[in-house]
């Protein structure tokens, strides 16, 4: 499943704390679910907002694998390839010490980028910043490392869990500074209307917050109406 191109490209301007803030006042999901908790950072906070199609995976780094080779897996970059595009790969650490060794690090992200993905997303660790920094790929990770370790994939195209979100290939992933999200597909075109019902409200508040008139009476008022206006 994917989004019309001319909601994609709306949602895409999105930082994820409106997109965020969009999604609660539609009410389709649990306000404490959506979201990653606490599980990784952004490495580079000036990048504009990601978004992308889930690309799913599990990862080792703390003993080499029983069978096959370790980093480098053809076989997943052919089923990253049959995922919808753009892409941003999910790949969950199931070690007991997540982030021992980093999987993801500059030769992954110039093939990930020559495929079309543009970012990943580990509760692990990643390496070689300042290179993939150049490169404009996304890296939300746990954790930083100075080695590979026996980084390998266990698994792939299957769900997978990270800082209690649980996200399947295909689903949509949003992320910047402030971490990393799934957009809801069934949702996805109501948000861009209610990001410009959001905004004109909020920019009423903050103008009379800022004015001569300010009471708590008024605010009180204020919030009153704006929660009216969004039913």
């Amino acid at each position: 499943m994917t989004l019309p191109d001319s909601v994609f490209q709306k949602l895409k301007t999105l930082d994820t704390c409106t997109a965020s803030n969009a999604i609660e006042q539609l009410n389709v999901r649990l306000r404490n679910e959506g979201y990653i908790a606490d599980a990784l950072r952004c490495r580079f906070q000036n990048f504009e907002p990601m978004l992308g199609y889930a690309v799913t995976g599990r990862i080792r780094s703390a003993n080499a694998p029983m069978s096959g080779r370790y980093y480098y897996r053809i076989d997943f970059w052919r089923y990253l390839a049959t995922l919808p595009e753009p892409r941003v790969m999910v790949l969950e650490d199931i070690d007991g010490q997540p982030g021992l060794g980093a999987f993801v690090g500059e030769m992954h992200a110039v093939i990930g980028l020559a495929l079309n993905c543009i970012g990943y997303v580990t509760n692990g660790s990643v390496r070689n910043l300042p290179a993939v920094k150049e490169l404009g790929f996304h890296l939300f990770s746990g954790s930083v490392s100075v080695s590979h370790a026996y980084a390998h994939l266990v698994d792939f195209g299957d769900p997978v869990t990270i800082g209690g979100l649980k996200i399947s290939p295909g689903d949509l992933i949003h992320g910047d500074r402030h971490g990393v999200q799934t957009i809801p597909f069934e949702h996805a075109e109501r948000i861009p209307e209610e990001v410009e019902k959001i905004k004109r409200s909020e920019s009423q508040l903050k103008q009379f917050c800022q004015s001569p008139e300010f009471s708590l009476e008024g605010l009180a008022e204020k919030l009153k109406q704006a929660a009216q206006d969004r039913k």
